[in-house]
């Protein structure tokens, strides 16, 4: 089974969309937590247990684990494998945004994906296909591009027109999806970040990537509002999103109401 077709699948289990971001960033975790030998571990273990019920996939940004180093990395690991034992059927996505020359790409692409274990990554397109080969061609992995990104500043770069041979000028953010669209999914397993905070440039990257599944972060503390997104960014199957919030459930005081309710918010518009 791809990564997408055990998205899908569990997606239509247990009927949602939502993707929650185990983000657990060492300085806000409760005193019951932070006293414990494996902090970051037994508070993911907590929000999963929790949270899975209403949870498509989980994310996992590296950055919140590889900042108490080794340590952090065995509690990372130690997550995965609970995850993988317990839920099997739950996708596991790394947000690590990698790319690098090809040699460096293909011990990122071991590392995240034959030690990690994670189901797909997020990937930096800046370097260009040739170097990401390492990703694509694992074909039951789930290659996640860079392409409109959530945070307020993404328009210095993805906002600039670009020419080619074909156009006068299209925002970079349109070039990249219509690059992946050509030329970098020869497998189907490509897919895309839209960010929640421009649902205008979601529903343009709909329409040119068709029923290409988005990654969609930005939801709750940064600012996405659940409707729009949902409006712009569904394809006709109903799907086609991975709706991400960290901060929003794992810290919320009830993180199983916080993950239900927009767990439910998102399907009231689709």
């Amino acid at each position: 089974m791809t990564a997408l077709e055990k998205y899908n699948t569990r997606a239509a289990k247990v009927n949602s969309l939502l993707c929650v971001g185990l983000d657990p960033e060492y300085e806000k975790l409760p005193p019951e937590f932070s006293a414990q030998a494996e902090p970051q571990f037994e508070f993911n273990r907590r929000i999963i247990e929790e949270t899975h019920p209403y949870a498509a996939a989980y994310k996992l940004n590296i950055a919140f684990y590889e900042a108490r180093g080794d340590q952090g990395f065995r509690e990372l690991k130690k997550s995965i494998d609970y995850l993988k034992q317990t839920y099997p059927d739950i996708p596991i996505l790394c947000d690590a945004k990698r790319n690098e020359v090809i040699n460096t790409s293909r011990q990122y692409a071991a590392a995240l994906f034959d030690w990690f274990g994670f189901d797909g990554t997020t990937l930096n397109p800046y370097l260009g296909r040739e170097p990401l080969q390492p990703f694509l061609e694992r074909r039951d992995k789930a290659c996640i591009i860079l392409c409109r990104t959530s945070n307020p500043g993404a328009g210095e770069f993805q906002d600039l027109l670009v020419q080619s041979a074909d156009s006068p000028g299209l925002p970079l953010w349109q070039m990249v999806a219509e690059r992946v669209r050509d030329e970098w999914n020869a497998n189907g397993n490509c897919m895309l970040v839209v960010g929640a905070t421009y649902p205008a440039e979601m529903k343009k990257i709909r329409e040119i990537t068709g029923e290409m599944t988005f990654l969609v972060p930005g939801l709750g503390v940064q600012g996405g509002e659940v409707e729009a997104m949902v409006k712009a960014g569904l394809n006709k199957d109903g799907k086609g999103l991975i709706c991400v919030s960290a901060r929003g459930i794992i810290f919320a005081a009830d993180p199983a109401a916080a993950a239900r309710e927009l767990r439910d918010q998102i399907n009231a518009f689709r």
